[in-house]
């Protein structure tokens, strides 16, 4: 494995923020790390960057622990949020020189002309970060953390503040990365249609504690709910009307109504519909997906509109 981390917890006075988390990540591998505000994730990464000391439990990467070998690891590690700060008067260029120096790079500026030119950054160059744009800044925050070549990646979400295009450059770039240089990424995103994209495998942290380790799919077929989607031409309140009464969760778009539902209650709700005289010309279904079960984990379960 290219990293271990087992029975890892963090406590901060009486208040315990990671709670004995054991997982794995292999060589190659895209895993995210997923949970609601406040679950143990930022915590986390901030252990396995050895910025935070665990209170219990190791880290280990490249078969090597991390508190023993904590300079030689972090050479072949790097990181990037969306939340962290470069010093605002720098340019973009300054801002990536400086920090090529805590990294053994053996031909500097042509390791920092390839970045630039990987992340889309020659037209800002030499523009100062207090002057770049949110979705700018997190460009150049992902073109620091390639900026050695790492083994290991650590992204928090990477793609927050992005344009689409952009959004979905990054992506790819990451698999292409993943695929030619067996990179090792963990990724944190509340964007699980990203999430359910990119990533090989998940773990899901709620109140510090690892409770689900899996394939996005397979987390996802673990939900019974799928989402009923109508264009109503005539009934439209009469379906609404339904749904309340039978406690359906649902939301009304202009003319078209989507229905959260049991898969197996299905046919019997469009039998009851055409059965109340509700005229549609659409429909389609939607399976579970990892949002679904993310909302299932965190309470946050379907309610009556």
């Amino acid at each position: 494995m290219i990293l271990s981390v087992s029975h890892l917890t963090k406590r901060f006075a009486q208040f315990t923020a990671v709670n004995d988390i054991s997982f794995a990540l292999k060589e190659g591998e895209i895993l995210g790390l997923l949970g609601p505000n406040g679950a143990g994730k930022t915590t986390t990464i901030q252990m396995l960057l050895g910025v935070l000391t665990p209170t219990n439990g190791t880290i280990s990467y490249f078969g090597k622990d991390l508190k023993s070998n904590r300079e030689e690891i972090l050479e072949h590690v790097n990181f990037s949020s969306t939340y962290t700060n470069f010093p605002w008067t720098l340019t973009v260029w300054e801002n990536l020189t400086f920090i090529s120096y805590l990294y053994d790079i053996k031909n500097r500026k042509a390791r920092l002309e390839r970045i630039s030119e990987l992340f889309k950054l020659k037209d800002i160059l030499h523009e100062q970060i207090s002057e770049l744009s949110s979705g700018q800044i997190t460009r150049v925050n992902l073109a620091k953390a390639f900026i050695n070549f790492p083994k290991v990646l650590l992204l928090d979400e990477p793609t927050a503040s992005l344009d689409p295009d952009v959004a979905k450059y990054i992506r790819e770039f990451l698999l292409h990365e993943r695929k030619e240089f067996q990179v090792s990424i963990i990724i944190t995103s509340h964007n699980m249609a990203e999430v359910e994209e990119v990533c090989d495998r998940v773990i899901f942290i709620n109140k510090g504690k690892l409770i689900a380790d899996d394939t996005p799919e397979h987390l996802a077929k673990t939900i019974q709910f799928c989402h009923v989607e109508l264009m109503i031409k005539d009934g439209l309140k009469r379906t609404a009307d339904f749904c309340t009464k039978e406690g359906l969760y649902y939301e009304v778009t202009s003319r078209y109504i989507r229905v959260t539902i049991p898969e197996k209650a299905i046919a019997d709700f469009l039998r009851t519909l055409t059965e109340m005289n509700t005229i549609y010309e659409e429909i389609s279904i939607e399976k579970p997906t990892l949002e679904d079960y993310f909302l299932e984990v965190i309470g946050k379960k379907y309610e009556t509109t």
